[in-house]
């Protein structure tokens, strides 16, 4: 009997202690593949609110470039001579250069934070801003064919921009 005692307790400290050497070998692998993953987690997050800012920045953008080719519309609207028409349209144009700074750059950080598809579309943003501006140039040249040529250009504009939209929802609901 008291070998059978003897049996089992060194079979039960045997058992405490490979259980004791599985756990220590277990443990670190544990909290390096939790770390791992936390390290992921914030990695996501901090790509999504990167990306997440920088294409709102773009739509918000885009609202003020539309605002002043809104003011554009209005002002072929008013009725006045082209003389009238003139230093508010220069005035608008002032403007329309500074929008459009601010749009490259966000357009740059949208580059940088990617994914391209985003930035394609960015780009393609950019790109539809060109036609209104030179019909405007156009307009102030003196150019009389030039306010159905601008208000031809502010849907492919708006299409852009609602374009941009639908790939960059896509791509902050994929992250």
């Amino acid at each position: 009997m008291t070998d059978s005692a003897l049996w089992i307790s060194s079979l039960t400290a045997g058992t405490a202690v490979l259980a004791s050497w599985v756990t220590s070998r277990g443990t670190p692998r544990a909290a390096q593949i939790q770390a791992d993953a936390a390290e992921k987690t914030q990695r996501i997050v901090r790509v999504s609110e990167a990306r997440r800012s920088a294409y709102v920045s773009l739509i918000e953008q885009a609202h003020r470039m539309a605002e002043l080719y809104w003011k554009v519309s209005d002002i072929y609207g008013s009725g006045g001579t082209r003389t009238e028409q003139l230093p508010a349209l220069k005035e608008v144009r002032a403007g329309l250069r500074e929008e459009y700074s601010k749009l490259r750059h966000f357009i740059w950080v949208i580059n940088l934070e990617g994914p391209n598809d985003v930035a394609e579309a960015a780009e393609n943003v950019r790109l539809s801003t060109r036609p209104p501006y030179q019909a405007l140039e156009a307009s102030i040249a003196g150019d009389s064919n030039a306010p159905a040529a601008f208000d031809r250009c502010y849907d492919p504009f708006w299409q852009s921009v609602l374009a941009f939209v639908s790939t960059a929802r896509a791509a902050v609901h994929d992250l």
